[in-house]
């Protein structure tokens, strides 16, 4: 089995850009899993998933509660038709990667039972792969109930704030918490962190494996919609995370 993986930290730390950097040197095949509510791991990656025609998983679970569309599949049983679409409408495949984005709950009411049946088939589907990465909120919850309690490793993209550091501990107590198990606890730092500051990044939370560099290369990349995993092996924040991954013991392409 495939090794999983799991990006979060706070909101704007540059977490989706790891990720999608990470994605560039990590063995082939890979699985990319959008469960942050942003849905921006596709933008980092230079694919308009609507226009592809893909949609989200909680797209598909929200027509499937509200019966809308799908008469054809009327008679189909809930699994097998959540299943079905699943396969059919919800994965993004290309030569390097695979993409799956969970979206965002648009309605009121209990997800709990398709939600269980795709926590079951991502789980089976990342078997098929060498390398799982999932694009994580700060609140675990998504991932615990929406795709998998089970972790190799976990990394935390981190800011220089007050805030971003004791979210380091509140991440550990809420995946204790929530059920979520992982073999290593890895810190990274984004480029905004000098060298004074990377000082206090507390060791005794897991091993703090150094910082992304700046790179303007990322943000002009980004707004003209063109994939992060084409930037030259010379980028300064791709080779920064090359050497983040291989620190945590990773071979990297």
């Amino acid at each position: 089995m495939g090794r999983r993986i799991v990006t979060t930290g706070r909101g704007g730390t540059g977490k989706t850009t790891f990720t999608a950097l990470a994605a560039k040197y990590l063995e082939r095949p890979i699985l990319l899993i959008d469960i942050d509510p942003d849905q921006s791991l596709a933008d980092m990656l230079g694919v308009d998933l609507e226009k592809e025609g893909v949609r989200t998983v909680l797209d598909i679970l929200y027509d499937i509660q509200k019966q809308e569309g799908y008469e054809n599949l009327s008679d189909m049983p809930l699994p097998e038709k959540i299943q079905y679409l699943f396969n059919t409408e919800c994965i993004y495949e290309s030569e390097e990667f695979d993409l799956i984005s969970l979206g965002v709950k648009w309605t009121e009411g209990c997800y709990c039972a398709p939600n269980n049946l795709i926590r079951a088939i991502i789980p089976k589907l990342a078997r098929n792969y060498a390398n799982t990465l999932i694009d994580a909120p700060a609140g675990l919850e998504h991932l615990n109930r929406n795709v998998t309690s089970e972790v190799d490793d976990m990394f935390i993209v981190l800011d220089p704030s007050m805030k971003s550091l004791k979210n380091i501990e509140r991440i550990q107590l809420l995946a204790k918490e929530v059920g979520i198990s992982y073999q290593n606890f890895y810190m990274v730092a984004n480029y905004r962190f000098n060298d004074d500051l990377e000082k206090r990044i507390p060791s005794r939370n897991g091993a703090y494996l150094g910082r992304v560099d700046l790179d303007t290369a990322v943000e002009k990349f980004n707004l003209d919609g063109k994939s992060l995993l084409e930037l030259p092996d010379d980028s300064p924040a791709a080779m920064s995370v090359k050497q983040i991954l291989e620190k945590a013991g990773y071979q990297t392409r």
